[in-house]
């Protein structure tokens, strides 16, 4: 107690009787102190009593305060902000936590992001790895399989079916939806519709791809129930898939480039994630993505003019009048990947076209896993997406693989091209 009172004394700086007469009164109370120390000690104290009586009141009240307890200094709190991240993971708790999703579409969502994950990582090494060139195999639309196609198309399925929320899932490489059905596992009630690896033909030169995905939830009124009838599961399969694009319950697409980045809309607007490869997760870095309502920028596959009707033609040639574009004609860009391309136009607006020709007189892009996901991007964004005719998202699929032209972008760029096309 005697030590205590020393350092209490030397900290705050009062040198003063009362703190001579608080070491006194601790060292009498001492067994081991001798009589006669005792004795000279409590003179001492009684002599700081008197000074003490003497003493302005202030000087009383820092005496008093000399041998009590110093508080502990107030501590400062720790900047949060200055390694906080927005990862996937925690943007998919706040839109659960909110209500706006549910725990089971986050799930199926945070698969979706694994699934991409490994894709990038086959990307970057299919050089090294063997994973270029054709498989020797052909898709349902007649179409060569590349290796990776194959490759993206398992990851995908994997992916999804083992997370236990889908039911069923329809690919680009796949002739039939597949109804999920794995023993001891549990099989969920989402629909998965994918493109695993949009422009694959690039992948031998290096050029950016991308898989598209969109997600459904289950028609009530054919319930994925009938499993030992083969043909019957099919057919439920198929109905379950067919939904117009307004029915999605989220959509988005990875793009594996100089990055690798992830847009997804759950309907809230459109979000990016940029993988982080030292952490492994996708970092948000696009935060509610807005497209221009104009862009004077165009892409089209002009090697098919020729081919195309009147209209279309009549369009394309009037975004290179410069006199009517305040002596500045619109800029084409075509990479020939509907992701990349798709991509660039969301940031910088402008408008991405695949229309029909004399020869696919609905193009060559499918509905339900390219055109209807990229819509409703597109709309999340304030753009728009068409047939040429109507709205994406409002076209009632008939079959799995349908095809659609498809005319997606800025809203305006998207709306002038209709002012032809609808005439």
């Amino acid at each position: 107690t005697a030590n205590m009172s020393f350092s209490v004394a030397q900290r705050s700086g009062v040198a003063s009787s009362g703190t001579k007469a608080c070491r006194a009164q601790s060292a009498v109370a001492h067994p081991l102190v001798p009589a006669r120390t005792a004795g000279a000690l409590k003179a001492t104290a009684a002599a700081a009593a008197a000074s003490r009586s003497a003493e302005p009141s202030g000087a009383k009240r820092a005496a008093g305060i000399a041998c009590k307890a110093v508080a502990a200094p107030s501590t400062t709190k720790m900047n949060a902000s200055a390694y906080d991240i927005k990862t996937l993971t925690s943007w998919l708790f706040k839109l659960e936590k909110a209500g706006t999703i549910s725990n089971e579409l986050a799930v199926v969502i945070s698969s979706t992001a694994l699934a991409c994950k490994q894709i990038a990582s086959l990307v970057n090494r299919s050089g090294i790895s063997n994973l270029t060139g054709v498989a020797g195999l052909q898709n349902i639309q007649g179409e060569d399989q590349k290796k990776l196609d194959v490759v993206s198309n398992d990851v995908f399925k994997n992916c999804l079916a083992g997370c236990g929320r889908t039911g069923v899932l329809a690919s680009e490489e796949e002739d039939f939806p597949v109804a999920v059905d794995i023993a001891d596992a549990y099989s969920g009630n989402y629909i998965v519709v994918f493109d695993p690896l949009d422009g694959s033909s690039n992948i031998d030169a290096g050029i950016s791809v991308g898989s598209i995905f969109g997600i459904y939830e289950p028609d009530e009124e054919c319930p994925m129930d009938s499993h030992d009838d083969a043909e019957k599961l099919v057919e439920q399969c198929v109905v379950n898939v067919c939904q117009p694009g307004k029915d999605l319950a989220g959509a988005g697409y990875c793009l594996y480039s100089s990055s690798t980045i992830l847009v997804l809309s759950v309907g809230t607007g459109v979000y990016g994630f940029t993988l982080d490869p030292a952490i492994g997760e996708f970092v948000l870095t696009h935060d509610n993505v807005k497209i221009p309502e104009t862009g004077k920028i165009y892409s089209f596959n002009e090697g098919n003019m020729a081919l195309w009707d009147q209209p279309t033609q009549d369009y394309i040639n009037s975004l290179k009048q410069p006199e009517k574009w305040g002596g500045k004609p619109y800029s084409a860009r075509y990479i020939g990947s509907l992701v990349g391309d798709f991509h660039r136009t969301l940031l910088y607006g402008g408008i991405y076209g695949y229309p029909g020709d004399s020869k696919n007189e609905n193009g060559k892009l499918r509905l339900l896993y390219e055109c209807a996901p990229m819509s409703y991007l597109a709309e999340q964004a304030g753009g728009a997406g068409s047939t040429g005719k109507m709205r994406v998202l409002d076209v009632m699929p008939d079959a799995v693989h349908q095809r659609v032209p498809l005319f997606v972008g800025s809203k305006k760029e998207v709306e002038y091209l209709e002012s032809f096309t609808k005439k």
